[in-house]
């Protein structure tokens, strides 16, 4: 390829023909420059879905996959796995709550959907709630808690993992709920917990608070429980 026609396609943002256009077979011109096109169409898709995957901040790789189903899991009448793995909930702002006992595949089904979410085109955020309630109490005192509201406006999908593991402050739990306040019915949440609603306010330490985040996150929510014993206590002992 010459340069002048490698230089047009730097100009037109076309990054991926000058290492495909050898790749294709032809036919005639038009099956393959539809080809090449079509191509050039799915490489920018992937790469804008790794792009998407670094923002996200997951903490580890886990996708669907490799994911054990199971009958310890249990869904909702109204949601079955073809339709979470579909992501309708995120197009039409629903939340998804994984609650159960640790070790029984809330945070890599969380994971999982939200890499998948972001290969489809949208916008993913994945905090541990103790690491976010810690970066909000920062920003807060730092006078840069507008700034870090601000980051979510074009994000379609936030992930809450470990809500309950760790209590919070007055003061934290209140910035947490204006979050969620701001999110409400504008994004979807994936939320996991090993705490049934009725206990959050072990973490929420004001009833009210508690009762009022609970009434937003649980409003058009899907709710999956998650019983049996610890995957990885189980995967421990079988190798013993």
């Amino acid at each position: 390829m010459s340069d002048l026609i490698r230089e047009r396609c730097r100009t037109l943002r076309l990054a991926y023909i000058t290492d495909l256009y050898e790749k294709i077979p032809f036919e005639d011109p038009e099956q393959y420059l539809a080809e090449l096109l079509q191509k050039e169409i799915e490489l920018r898709e992937t790469a804008k879905g790794e792009r998407l995957i670094k923002k996200a901040k997951f903490m580890n790789e886990k996708e669907l996959s490799d994911y054990q189903w199971g009958d310890h899991i249990h869904f909702p009448p109204n949601l079955d796995r073809e339709s979470l793995e579909s992501l309708s909930f995120i197009r039409r702002q629903e939340n998804i709550i994984l609650t159960g006992a640790p070790g029984t595949g809330k945070s890599h089904l969380a994971t999982a959907l939200g890499r998948k979410a972001c290969r489809n085109g949208y916008e993913v955020r994945f905090y541990r709630v103790a690491d976010l309630i810690e970066l909000l109490e920062k920003s807060w005192a730092e006078g840069r808690y507008r700034l870090l509201r601000n980051r979510f406006n074009k994000v379609d999908l936030i992930i809450l993992d470990e809500m309950g593991y760790v209590p919070f402050s007055k003061d934290g739990a209140e910035l947490l709920f204006q979050l969620i306040s701001d999110w409400y019915e504008q994004k979807s949440l994936i939320i996991t917990s090993n705490l049934e609603f009725s206990q959050w306010n072990k973490i929420f330490v004001d009833a009210r608070l508690t009762a009022a985040l609970v009434d937003r996150v649980i409003h058009h929510a899907h709710i999956l429980s998650f019983t049996g014993d610890s995957y990885r206590v189980k995967h421990a002992l079988s190798n013993r």
